[in-house]
């Protein structure tokens, strides 16, 4: 493995200045700004992120006042209480995408929201509070509790709403594969500890959060 200014240089050479790389990188929500996104912006992500999985996300994006609407600007304790044939009745709405199985996430997510609310005070406290060095342990938590957030989707949730993670995408597996920290896509336990592991390494190393290590990782692979 090789260490954060390895990476920093190999980004530099790539992108020609400090300057053009900064301008290209994320910046994650302060701790304060994650608490003070209400409970219903959370639901209205998560759902947002269930919908975006497998379709074109510009298609999504533009039927997402509709989802609004119809799903009660995503208060979690009006969405909890729609019932199976209030689902199916969506089915008949063209304004919305008529997926059944990710219609009826949406409510299961709803209750997911309320009961980390009833613990937590709010779902912002929960993402505010979980330390980015178990990043992947957030990741477990939302795909276990949560409602069709398996595979990248709470990764990219968490990104959506600007908590700090990385994002084991396509590009990135081939440079952690190529910096001999894993040898396949990390689904196992093991292998998601040994990828925490390496972006702690980088940020105890450079300070950076994990979302623009992430980014410039993914950029030293060549296409």
């Amino acid at each position: 493995m090789r260490d954060y200014r390895w990476l920093h240089e190999y980004c530099l050479n790539r992108f020609g200045s400090a300057e053009a790389l900064e301008a290209r990188l994320p910046q994650p929500r302060s701790d304060a700004e994650l608490r003070a996104l209400t409970d219903d912006r959370y639901l209205s992500l998560l759902a947002l992120r269930v919908f975006r999985a497998g379709l074109k996300h510009s298609l999504v994006d533009a039927k997402w006042p509709a989802f609004e609407e119809v799903f009660f600007g995503f208060d979690p304790h009006k969405v909890v209480l729609m019932s199976a044939e209030h689902l199916e009745r969506l089915m008949q709405d063209a304004r919305v995408i008529r997926h059944l199985g990710k219609l009826k996430s949406v409510p299961r997510n709803a209750q997911f929201v309320l009961d980390v609310a009833r613990e937590k005070g709010s779902f912002g406290a929960l993402v505010a509070d979980w330390p980015v060095s178990d990043i992947v342990g957030l990741w477990k938590y939302l795909a276990k509790h949560g409602s069709q957030l398996g595979g990248l989707s709470a990764p990219r949730f968490l990104r959506m709403v600007g908590k700090d993670s990385f994002i084991p995408t396509d590009d990135m597996v081939v440079a952690l594969k190529a910096q001999d920290i894993i040898d396949k896509a990390p689904t196992s336990l093991k292998d998601l500890a040994l990828v925490q592991a390496a972006f702690n390494q980088w940020h105890a190393e450079s300070g950076r959060p994990l979302c623009q290590l992430s980014m410039m990782l993914a950029h030293t692979v060549n296409h």
